[in-house]
């Protein structure tokens, strides 16, 4: 490195965890309790754990209670199953849904407080496309902590890993994998608060670093999540798998983008537009206001390009109404208090008496780097890389395929978190000895260009315009014309990005200089997404192609992007597991390439 950007010291563990939310800090939890001398170093890039966005998950997590009458696990596969659009690998889901309630109790012996009714049972509520007896009826099978389920999970994860000695590294990023002989062997940090880089050497490395909702103009991500874990794969040579699998949460809080939980539908609320008639009754007679998400976004869509949206007057946009006036005090005061509050404290409005506007947000990636189910990363000839796991938002199992039902996402976070971290546990066995120093390639000269740009051009601006672009062009519903668009502005971004000067050269706590690289990141993020959404010629769950609308059979297969080089993708193909239909057993019928109708 040069003189600027010198490493001042190197940090030896035996496990590095890269991002300390949900998924991440569940995998070190899981280490430390079996393996208590096992040296963990957990990375963030903000100030505190607490901080990382699996905090503000709120409506609750799928699991079924084997002391239910009603509810089956085989019903939970089949509703996750159909929910993606049959592209979920079914060994995934199988082993997920099973561990789930295993995981509840987990996390209730730990202190995590699950709301419960007079009676004493865990307390559900119902969640868009969950059913009882493979579509008959709704199912209320998620259990939660009121309207804030993930910051019960952050405070029961977070606790358990700290009082066995997990060592933080906070405002910190990640900005290069190191391997040696094709094993990773850790990664080089920068510290923002010192601005110096470190080198830090693991006998195992795990990527859990959340989604990359800062892709688009609208969006449920906090501001951290700028798909950092899927750009080190990429600077790697390694794949993203199904990249074009975007969803776009139907609820967003028009203004602010916050996420309006879909707990609002499951207690009862309805939207309405602006004749204010409960339209989804015409898009999913049996569902309706609790269908799939993808399938509600489109709808609000819809009504709005066909005239039936409403125009904001603050924000000029348009926009439906949830409707939360009819239900009681007690789920607007106790149950939901802090999501109906949000309509009060971001928008001045009283969702006791007023209808709430809301639009689709951009709220979760399906795809990420691509993983076995016990969460070791793959190449794109799907060999496990040694050393390396990716679990979380950032990774893709792949449990959700083209479309993730409401609730499975924080399901996945402790499910693939224990996984991953029982696969360590084997592996950390077998990795003693002395650790290789790896060699970066890249870090010294990416930054150096950042320090060395003198172009009169401004990073924020170009972000900006790279998220409106995307919103436009690849957002709910996309177009082969809208995404080549949207491929030749963000060449056009890039070559800006590159050009332009930092207006101050300091290293310590330089916000300006960690923006510079997360808009690389995000650029070369929505390159794959765009890419990958133009080559996929079909509509599949979140992915909704108007210029073809239908599923086609000859596109059931994950998507395998890599790009060494900005703009210049590789192609290939992971096939869908389908291992519960190939059984022939009970129920198999179910699990084949089945109509997705609500």
């Amino acid at each position: 490195m040069n003189k600027v950007l010198q490493e001042v010291s190197t940090l030896k563990c035996d496990l590095l965890i890269i991002g300390s939310g949900g998924a991440g800090l569940r995998c070190a939890a899981e280490v430390l309790e079996k393996r208590p001398e096992t040296d963990v170093i957990a990375l963030t890039k903000v100030s505190h754990p607490q901080k990382s966005h699996t905090s503000t998950a709120q409506g609750g997590l799928a699991v079924v209670d084997p002391k239910d009458p009603a509810d089956r696990n085989i019903y939970h596969m089949f509703d996750t199953w159909k929910g993606s659009d049959c592209s979920a690998d079914q060994n995934v889901i199988k082993k997920i849904t099973e561990s789930s309630w295993e995981q509840i109790l987990w996390l209730e012996n730990r202190g995590m407080h699950f709301s419960r009714d007079i009676e004493g049972n865990l307390s559900k509520r119902t969640f868009g496309g969950h059913s009882l007896n493979f579509g008959e009826t709704l199912a209320y099978r998620a259990v939660f902590e009121a309207d804030r389920t993930g910051k019960g999970i952050m405070d029961t994860t977070w606790g358990e890993s700290l009082k066995r000695g997990i060592r933080f590294l906070t405002q910190s990023i990640a900005t290069e994998l190191l391997f040696h002989e094709n094993q990773c062997v850790g990664c080089l940090v920068f510290n923002q608060k010192k601005g110096e880089f470190i080198r830090v050497l693991s006998r195992a490395t795990v990527l859990a670093t959340g989604g990359c909702g800062q892709v688009f103009k609208v969006t449920t991500n906090c501001r951290q999540n700028t798909g950092d874990g899927l750009a080190l794969v990429l600077q790697a040579g390694l794949p993203v798998m199904d990249p074009e699998a975007v969803q776009f949460h139907p609820t967003g809080i028009v203004g602010p983008g916050i996420l309006a939980s879909e707990a609002l539908r499951g207690e009862g609320g309805i939207l309405r537009n602006k004749d204010l008639e409960p339209f989804m009754e015409r898009y999913a007679p049996k569902m309706k206001d609790l269908a799939p998400r993808d399938l509600v976004s489109r709808a609000i869509e819809t009504e709005i390009r066909e005239g039936r949206g409403v125009l904001n007057p603050d924000y000029g946009v348009y926009h439906v109404w949830i409707d939360l006036r009819h239900l009681s005090d007690y789920i607007h005061d106790v149950k939901l208090c802090e999501i109906s509050r949000f309509f009060d404290k971001f928008v001045n409005i009283n969702p006791k008496e007023e209808l709430c506007p809301v639009s689709p947000s951009n709220h979760y990636h399906m795809g990420g780097i691509p993983t076995n189910e016990f969460g070791e990363a793959q190449n794109r000839s799907q060999d496990d890389v040694p050393g390396l796991f990716a679990i979380g938002e950032c990774a893709s199992a792949s449990f959700h395929g083209f479309n993730r039902l409401a609730t499975n996402s924080i399901l996945e976070l402790i499910t693939m978190g224990k996984f991953a971290g029982e696969k360590m546990l084997e592996y950390l066995k077998s990795a003693s000895g002395e650790m290789p120093e790896g060699k970066e390639e890249l870090t010294d000269s990416r930054f150096s260009r950042y320090l060395e740009a003198d172009g009169h051009d401004n990073i924020g601006q170009i972000r900006e315009a790279m998220r409106t672009v995307m919103t436009e062009k690849v957002g709910v519903f996309r177009s082969e014309a809208g995404i080549l668009e949207a491929i030749e502005s963000l060449k056009e971004l890039k070559e800006r990005a590159d050009k332009t000067a930092l207006l101050s050269k300091e290293l310590v706590m330089s916000q300006e200089l960690v923006q510079r690289w997360e808009l690389d990141n995000l650029l070369a993020v929505s390159m794959i997404i765009a890419q990958a959404a133009l080559n996929r010629k079909e509509s599949r769950g979140a992915h909704f192609r108007e210029d073809f609308p239908e599923r086609q059979d000859t596109y059931n297969y994950h998507t395998l992007t890599t790009m060494k080089e900005f703009g210049r993708i590789e192609f290939n193909k992971r096939e869908v597991e389908m291992s519960v239909f190939e059984s022939g057993g009970e129920h198999a019928d179910k699990f084949g390439l089945i109509a997705r109708n609500y």
